[in-house]
């Protein structure tokens, strides 16, 4: 029996059509989809029964996936631009998405499943607005450049609330809100700072590195921030002590992305050579485990679900991944150029993922709650019938698109 996925493909994001050669679509069973002629068979070979016996144990998982993708999707249309996206960051209590571009700007848009409405385009960074971040209220939008300053904004207003001039001796790289007022920033040497909108000194500052800050993250009890760097090393950083915690050991590959799961316990760190590596909170000398995700270069990720992940970078495609236990499920969807950055929206509903074409695509992923709640319940696995199905967020007709960046 061959599934065919394209009679099922909803597409998740308006320009998306992507043509791929109808003869390389996948054959399951060994039988063509397009012919429904039984191949020959040995007598007794029981081929039939084996047949039968494989439908009936179809996985819980695919048949989730293609009762969605049964379903219309609904999502906002993409957002085209003139200048190259750096940077993008979804309001945490409402429908709008900022954009940072390279010329140093933010566009505030407006979202629904009709359309994207721009609202607001704020001149803010002589250079390229490298970060572009909500505090917890989503009343403050926090930026960060390569012209080295910092700016909170009224998001309501468009007025400056703030600005640091020359906050750091390098560029800014990476920016990460620690609450309503606080936040930290690395940039282009190692350097790491904390800062307090209430004070015009950064609270400390910390060099963890010669090489750019590429991501930080904390949990809730902020007790703890973990910086990845370009150097390959994993360091954090007691935050309440003002010191460095511990430093891991040096991977061969840049640390590009980061994403917490299981209640924060779980740390999976991205990297350049396309690694995935996880660790337990609090034990961030060495990982635990390692995957291998793709070949590609890894960029960006968010965590969807306790469990469920999904990373993109080089390839320009969004793939999903179930962590515990580690699965492929699909591609939730994809550019024709490398995806710089992704999001996702207060509601759960979509991620956003902006790529080097200037564009801002949305991807509704409602259905991961589903996909996760039956793998927790059942943990059988059929890799054979994991590499059919993309899932209902994608527009790939051909699924073995999505393997041909794996390992």
């Amino acid at each position: 029996m061959a599934i065919d996925f394209r009679e099922f493909d909803k597409d998740s994001s308006d320009d998306s059509e992507t043509d791929f050669n109808d003869e390389n679509d996948i054959d399951i069973d060994g039988i063509d989809s397009e012919n429904n002629d039984e191949p020959d068979k040995e007598p007794g070979s029981g081929s039939s029964n084996i047949e039968d016996d494989q439908d009936e144990d179809e996985d819980e998982v695919v048949k989730a996936i293609k009762a969605e993708k049964s379903k219309p999707r609904d999502h906002p249309p993409a957002i085209i631009c003139e200048d190259f996206i750096v940077d993008i960051s979804f309001s945490p209590v409402k429908n709008l998405i900022a954009l940072a571009n390279i010329m140093g700007d933010v566009l505030l848009y407006e979202y629904n499943n009709e359309e994207t409405k721009l609202l607001n385009t704020l001149e803010l960074h002589v250079k390229a607005c490298r970060d572009v971040e909500f505090n917890e209220e989503g009343d403050i939008m926090f930026t960060a450049g390569k012209d080295k300053a910092i700016i909170a904004t009224d998001v309501e207003t468009g007025k400056l609330k703030q600005c640091y001039e020359n906050a750091h001796e390098e560029p800014v790289y990476s920016l990460h809100c620690l609450g309503s007022n606080k936040f930290v920033t690395g940039d282009d040497g190692g350097i790491v700072k904390l800062w307090d909108l209430r004070k015009s000194d950064p609270v400390f500052s910390i060099k963890i590195g010669e090489e750019y800050v590429s991501d930080m993250i904390t949990n809730d009890a902020q007790k703890y921030l973990v910086c990845a760097g370009g150097d390959g090393v994993l360091t954090s950083i007691d935050l309440k002590g003002s010191k460095i915690y511990t430093t891991s050991e040096e991977y061969d590959a840049e640390l590009t992305c980061m994403g917490l799961f299981r209640s924060d316990t779980k740390l999976l760190v991205g990297s350049s050579k396309g690694k995935l590596y996880l660790f337990n909170w609090k034990e961030f000398g060495l990982h635990s485990d390692e995957y291998m995700g793709q070949k590609h270069s890894l960029q960006c990720m968010v965590p969807v679900t306790q469990n469920i992940v999904v990373t993109s970078g080089e390839d320009g495609v969004l793939r999903a991944t179930h962590m515990f236990p580690q699965r492929q499920l699909g591609i939730v969807g994809q550019h024709n150029l490398p995806v710089e950055c992704l999001d996702i929206s207060y509601d759960g509903q979509f991620i956003a993922s902006s790529s080097h074409n200037n564009d801002v695509k949305f991807w509704n992923i409602s259905y991961f709650e589903t996909i996760d709640s039956i793998i927790d319940v059942n943990h059988k696995q059929n890799k054979k019938k994991d590499m059919s199905n993309n899932l209902p967020s994608s527009s790939v007709k051909n699924a073995s698109d999505f393997f041909s960046g794996l390992v």
